[in-house]
Parts: structure tokens; C-alpha cells; sequence
């Protein structure tokens, strides 16, 4: 299943407001206090690879140890690693910006989805990862409604990335509840991810389908792999993954319900 397809708008977005002060940053935004802070956090956006972003990023840190642009970059940070597919720093930076911030909801909601994603069936540490994926969830979904626009965001972008987070947060309630076999949680949580946010992700419609599936909700379960299948932002990957599970939900329906057999002929 491709990576969550929102987080890659909210890191563009981030990129570009973060270091730009503006009026939309409301009556206090973040200033730099030296000219080498400056040409420190200007070396960020002339990055042009992720480790190099990364890096100029923990420049900045290490070295303006009281720079006001702190939540700011350690959530960049986060998502950048998240990006490379880096589960061990991805959780860094992301407890890295709950200790500048602990209402977080960027920090939180990715906790929630990284540690649910990079979690399996039989790890022995399982409950353990599922209830703290479970509370970082819950959290970022309490947190959402009044979440502090320390990014910077302009007001309606801002309104719609809570939205959205707060759908990444359910869609992790989800996928927990799935690791946990309770499909009839995890379809509740699912519908309440697609319903939140302000576009569909046509991945929490295929896990959807999944848990329909799995509750042997055959006709529920088609639909909706359907639904992926047609979704305008599905891309190939989910598309063919979508048909896929089509398929195999055809099957099962088949073998579940067998063509009723005709009556034995009298030979009398």
C-alpha cells in the first residue's frame, strides 16, 4: 500500500511557508535573531535532496539552540524522513516535536500511523505498539478542532490539514483495530477517516473493503474496493491493489454461497 498520498501536500506546503514570514502568520510569527541564523535556515530551502534538508535542518538546531522556528522544523524534519521511508528517524523527529510541543497534531498523527504501519500480527511487542499508536491517534484527534496554526499555514489550508490529520488519525484507529480483529471498529473508524477528510483517500477505501471482507461482507467489501478502483487521486498502485481485492472478494462470496444444487433426477 503506497504511503499516505496527504502528507506528501502537507510537506510541500510546509517547504514553502515555513521560512517566508508573512502577515498570514498572524501577530507574533518567528524571527531570526542573527544574520548567521538566516543564512543558516536559507540553506534548508536551497537544499535539493532529503539528507541534505535534513541536515541543514539539524544545523539550525544544534546551533540556534533558542530559534523560534523550532516546531517548525522538527515537524519538517519528520516529514522529510517519512518521506525517505525512514521509520527510526521518522520517529525521532516526531518525539523530538512533542517535546517542543505536545499538542502537536503533525507529531502526533504521524506516531499514530508510523507505529501502526510498522506493526505485524505476530510481533511480540505488538499490544505494546498498537496502545501507544492507539493514544498519539486519539490524541491528535482531541487536539485537531483547536490546534495552534504554528506553521504558519494561511487559514483555510489550515482548516482543511486538521481535517486531514484528524482522517490520518482515524484511519490509524482503523488499521488498529483491523491488527486487532475487531473489523467491526475498524469499519467504523474507516468511514469516519473517509467522511473527515477533505478528499477521500482512496487507500482507507481499500482497507476499508479489506475489513468488510474480513466480516464476510462480501457486497459491502466490492463496493468499495470499486469505489478505490474509481477514485480520481487513486493512483495505478492502489488501483491494481483495489482490483485485486475485488477479485478475491468475488471468490469468497462465490465459495460462500454455491450455486444451489438441481434436484436428483426420479429414475422411477
Amino acid at each position: 500500500m503506497m504511503r499516505n498520498a496527504r502528507m506528501k501536500a502537507i510537506l510541500a506546503m510546509a517547504l514553502g511557508v515555513a521560512l517566508t514570514a508573512s502577515a498570514s502568520w498572524g501577530q507574533n510569527p518567528p524571527r531570526p535573531k542573527s544574520q548567521k541564523e538566516i543564512d543558516a535556515l536559507q540553506a534548508i530551502q536551497k537544499a535539493t535532496t532529503a539528507d541534505g534538508q535534513l541536515k541543514a535542518i539539524d544545523n539550525v538546531l544544534e546551533n540556534f539552540a533558542d530559534t523560534e522556528f523550532k516546531p517548525r522544523l522538527l515537524v519538517m524534519a519528520t516529514q522529510i524522513a517519512s518521506q525517505k521511508g525512514d521509520y527510526a528517524l521518522t520517529i525521532t523527529y516526531a518525539e523530538r516535536t512533542l517535546d517542543a510541543d505536545p499538542k502537536n497534531i503533525f507529531g502526533l498523527s504521524t506516531l499514530a500511523l508510523e507505529m501502526v504501519s510498522h506493526t505485524r500480527e505476530f510481533d511480540l511487542d505488538k499490544d505494546e505498539k498498537l496502545a501507544k499508536a492507539e493514544k498519539y491517534a486519539n490524541q491528535a484527534i482531541a487536539n485537531a478542532p483547536n490546534a495552534v496554526n504554528n506553521m504558519g499555514f494561511p487559514d483555510d489550508q489550515w482548516t482543511s490539514l486538521k481535517k486531514d490529520l484528524a482522517a490520518q488519525a482515524h484511519d490509524a484507529l482503523g488499521r488498529i483495530a483491523a491488527l486487532r480483529k475487531k473489523y467491526d471498529v475498524s469499519i467504523t473508524e474507516f468511514k469516519t477517516a473517509l467522511d473527515t477528510g477533505v478528499t477521500p483517500d482512496p487507500t482507507t477505501m481499500v482497507r476499508l473493503g479489506d475489513a468488510y471482507l474480513q466480516s464476510n461482507k462480501f457486497d459491502d467489501a466490492i463496493s468499495w474496493f470499486d469505489k478505490a478502483s474509481a477514485a480520481p487521486n487513486a493512483p495505478a498502485s492502489v488501483k491494481s491493489i483495489a482490483a485485486s481485492r475485488r477479485a478475491d472478494a468475488v471468490k469468497m462470496k462465490d465459495k460462500a454461497n454455491p450455486p444451489a444444487k438441481p434436484p436428483a433426477a426420479d429414475n422411477k
